[in-house]
């Protein structure tokens, strides 16, 4: 969906641009975002490596990882690609990313957080009740 949103945001930016920033800030803004998303993903995914449960959601967690960015975040490779996206919006300077991004996060919530969580609750029961209760979902 972010790729998505990332290729129908940038189609319409280049067919009609919409800039939302004056041009000497796009950079200074844009730019750190999308490093802290690279690594903020970087984390998430070696968390999930070093205790043994997969990354792909396709494949069936192992266990509920609470260390590293899963401290703070339920979600934080989704939030590594949100952020991303909206420091590539800000970068190039785009309203039109900007609003994918938004679809993109609503389209996530809806079709696929909304049913890893419910996975989760089935997988581990009381155990994934109480890490959703303590740690918030994007930060």
């Amino acid at each position: 969906m972010y790729l998505i949103s990332l290729v129908s945001g940038a189609a319409v930016q280049l067919a009609t641009p919409f800039p939302f920033l004056h041009g000497t800030l796009a950079v200074p803004l844009g730019a750190p975002l999308v490093v802290v998303a690279i690594a903020l993903f970087a984390y998430s995914v070696a968390t999930f490596r070093a205790a043994g449960t997969p990354v792909p959601a396709r494949k069936p967690t192992t266990m509920i990882v609470r260390t590293g960015p899963y401290r703070f975040s339920r979600n934080p490779i989704y939030l590594a690609f949100s952020l991303f996206l909206l420091g590539i919006a800000i970068r190039v300077n785009s309203v039109w990313l900007l609003a994918t991004l938004v679809g993109a996060m609503a389209l996530m919530q809806y079709f696929a957080i909304r049913r890893e969580e419910e996975y989760l609750e089935r997988r581990f029961a009381a155990q994934y009740v109480d890490y959703k209760a303590s740690v918030r979902r994007w930060l």
